[in-house]
């Protein structure tokens, strides 16, 4: 059954290959373009010495009931992975390689490659120059954005907490915002397509939108799941039609 869930909820959790546990999540790599998770940060137990891995969201199968996470793949599969360097996050160099150790075509030149049959890659080229890395690289750490302030038209509202991931095709629907210094006690949501802009130096984020209207949103409660009424309500709040499921 999909579900919203959070990055923070997801962290510290064991993803389950076909033959054991492989470790515990550290956090997630997104791509601000599309606002999908591109990897989950793995890291090994003793039987890997410790070492951290990617594990890629379509080799995921099921989050099962307790939220630890099923992926088709093997322990050994995952020892042998390209190790990540001490780059962080990743070097687009590296996820050429990582597609091609699964037989994967890349994600980048393709909008969405979720649930599309890939063809696998070619054997490199010993002459083939490397992957060029972006001139604006989209790759993120959800650690990185956590403190993110936010900006409205009339000032400072918040800051960035958490992200709120949809399990289905891992598409992060919401940016969780706390406003304790701004708003005692309140936590409110925002979708991606919201923002107007990210300041990635400066760590801000700017909505067009006033503070009374955030003020007044819908609250957020994280101990709650986020229903499809909580849904409409929010969208409505702020002036957006929700999509009809699918």
């Amino acid at each position: 059954m999909q579900q919203l869930r959070t990055v923070e909820t997801l962290k510290g959790s064991s993803p389950r290959a076909r033959d054991g546990e492989i470790g515990s999540i550290l956090e997630v790599y997104f791509d601000d373009e599309h606002w999908t998770v591109r990897y989950f940060v793995v890291r090994t137990g003793g039987w890997l010495r410790g070492r951290d891995v990617l594990i890629a969201p379509r080799l995921v199968i099921g989050v099962e009931d307790d939220g630890h996470v099923r992926v088709d793949v093997t322990r050994e599969q995952v020892q042998n992975s390209p190790p990540i360097s001490a780059e962080r996050p990743v070097s687009r160099h590296y996820e050429a390689e990582y597609y091609r150790y699964y037989g994967w075509n890349p994600y980048w030149p393709i909008a969405s490659s979720f649930g599309v049959p890939v063809t696998p890659l070619p054997a490199p080229d010993r002459n083939e120059d490397p992957p060029q890395t972006p001139e604006h690289p989209h790759l993120h750490a959800s650690d990185e954005v956590r403190g993110y302030r936010v900006h409205a038209r009339d000032g400072e509202f918040g800051e960035v907490e958490d992200l709120v991931v949809d399990d289905r095709d891992w598409q992060i629907r919401y940016l969780v915002f706390d406003t304790r210094r701004w708003l005692p006690g309140k936590k409110v949501l925002l979708a991606p397509t919201w923002i107007d802009d990210i300041d990635w130096v400066n760590r801000q984020i700017v909505v067009d939108l006033d503070s009374e209207t955030i003020r007044s949103a819908p609250p957020y409660e994280p101990s709650r799941l986020i229903t499809r009424d909580y849904e409409v309500q929010l969208y409505g709040h702020y002036g957006h039609r929700i999509a009809e499921p699918q």
